[in-house]
């Protein structure tokens, strides 16, 4: 059996805390990247934060939040 690389390893798994871009929660996503960005705009999934016009980050902790139950998550609201 071939071994993984560091990065690939790495890329296993969604770490519990910090940022994640789409790319790196895509693979844990039950959902298309179309149907995720309609359910943060009803506020069903974790809300993007942007840094610049082309770099969007999601909070790794909402996204397990939505993970555990992404029928019955609400975002939160801000300054909770």
């Amino acid at each position: 059996m071939p071994k993984k690389s560091k990065e690939a390893e790495a890329l296993s798994i969604l770490p519990l805390s910090g940022k994640s871009r789409w790319r790196q929660f895509a693979p844990f996503c039950p959902v298309s990247r179309e149907k995720f960005r309609q359910l943060y705009i009803d506020g069903k999934a974790p809300q993007p934060e942007r840094l610049g016009l082309r770099c969007t980050f999601f909070d790794n902790r909402e996204l397990h939040r939505w993970l555990e139950d992404p029928v019955n998550y609400q975002a939160r609201k801000e300054g909770m």
